[in-house]
């Protein structure tokens, strides 16, 4: 914090690494695996490439845009608030809600590892059931007393992740990590957007903007610190992993994967304490998600893109919209596998940094964004999304059903919504 109360360089980069390392990583590792193989590295480099193209335009549009609106201001400043803007911040609502689905999920796997066998699957349910439930009760309640923790939490998860990295990079077998233990290369891409919703929390970065000192110095520098540490953590992370554990043992376990590699070399008490900072980095996860898609919802409800339940304000907070969020993720994580969330919550976010990416390149002149580098990551987002649907047409039809059905959802909410508004003002 700056002598004038703003947020200074570091406490912005924290905030950035917080959203993305928040627990992520501990879910998807397995899943990039099993796609990629020994390419694994490769894969969140190549995810990490696409977050890194896109924070250029996240940089530009805050600058001229700042606010707390983040991406939904950028869209609807950027081509209006019409049709295609509100399905766009609707389905970043719904994802929003896949990635709540995903922390649950994995608190829950992470957390049945502690019970017996026979009582692990359901377990796993009741856990993730619980995360939700406590934790958006905790939010009604107050939203800061697990916010107040999040600081330690954050340095505690990049602490142990770190000692994974710098413990388990003596262990490597190199033979894993060479291009002959490598999944096809078309493969190995889409391994990289399978799990691209890891690096999607730095558009957190945005909603600072107004609270910011010198943000023309501070923000650019802040995307690209946090983004950039966070790819180099991830290619570690993923290279002690493979390079400890084999391809097979890590599918086997890919629900608590990053767990599981660590027993090579630091025993039962690895697991243990990659099991537990799995659990604390997915809670705190879950408590910020949830607050921050509450406060998403509210500004697409200020943008006459939602209903106005959905941001009806008791005791001054948004916990309608918190609660409704809340149950729709109970159904989502109960109900999809780790597969198809982490699938669908990838497509949704490629689709909206491809718009983001887009909004800069076409307000380029208003945001003093270079159009070209622009256009440029939105064609990464494209390729990467075809990469992730190719793949997923291949492995698993029925997801990519999922996939267009979350898109299709959005559609359809937002032209009921838009319908039943005009029905209400030709009434009145």
């Amino acid at each position: 914090m700056s002598s004038s109360g703003k947020l200074g360089l570091w406490p912005v980069v924290a905030i950035g690494v917080g959203g993305m390392v928040g627990g992520g990583i501990f879910a998807v590792l397995g899943l990039a695996v099993q796609l990629a193989h020994g390419g694994t590295p490769l894969a969140f480099a190549i995810a990490g490439g696409v977050a890194l193209l896109t924070a250029y335009s996240y940089v530009k549009l805050s600058l001229a845009y700042p606010g707390r609106g983040g991406t939904v201001t950028f869209l609807n400043r950027a081509f209006g608030a019409n049709y295609l803007t509100g399905t766009l911040n609707v389905l970043l609502w719904l994802s929003y809600i896949v990635m709540l689905s995903l922390y649950s999920y994995a608190f829950g796997s992470y957390g049945a590892t502690f019970l017996p066998d026979r009582w692990q699957g359901l377990g796993a349910h009741l856990l993730t059931s619980a995360a939700i439930v406590l934790i958006a009760g905790l939010n009604v309640l107050s939203a800061t007393i697990i916010g107040r923790a999040e600081n330690w939490i954050v340095g505690l998860k990049i602490a142990i992740l770190a000692l994974f990295v710098g413990v388990g990079a003596f262990g490597i077998d190199s033979s894993s990590l060479a291009p002959a233990a490598w999944a096809p290369l078309l493969q190995v891409a889409a391994g990289g957007m399978i799990i691209f919703l890891a690096y999607e929390g730095f558009e957190l970065i945005a909603n600072t903007a107004d609270d910011v000192a010198d943000p023309h110095r501070t923000l650019p520098r802040a995307f690209f610190i946090a983004v950039g540490f966070v790819v180099v953590l991830y290619v570690a992370v993923a290279a002690v992993t493979v390079g400890n554990l084999s391809v097979d043992s890590i599918v086997a376990a890919k629900d608590f994967a990053l767990a599981e590699a660590a027993k090579p070399f630091l025993g039962q008490a690895g697991f243990t304490m990659i099991a537990i900072a799995a659990m604390l980095s997915t809670a705190s996860a879950i408590n910020a998600t949830l607050y921050g898609s509450a406060r998403l919802s509210y500004s697409i409800v200020r943008a006459h893109e939602l209903p106005q339940a959905l941001g009806r304000r008791l005791w001054g907070r948004d916990i309608e919209g918190l609660l409704i969020t809340a149950a729709v993720t109970l159904v989502v994580a109960n109900t999809l596998d780790l597969g198809s969330i982490a699938t669908i919550g990838s497509a949704g976010f490629l689709v909206i940094f491809a718009a983001v990416n887009v909004a800069s390149a076409v307000r380029s002149r208003d945001v003093a964004s270079r159009a070209w580098l622009s256009w440029v990551a939105a064609a990464a987002c494209v390729v990467a999304l075809g990469a992730l649907i190719w793949q997923t047409a291949q492995d698993d039809a029925q997801n990519l059903s999922v996939l267009l059905g979350l898109v299709g959802l959005a559609a359809g909410i937002e032209a009921v919504f838009r319908l039943t508004e005009r029905a209400e003002l030709r009434l009145e």
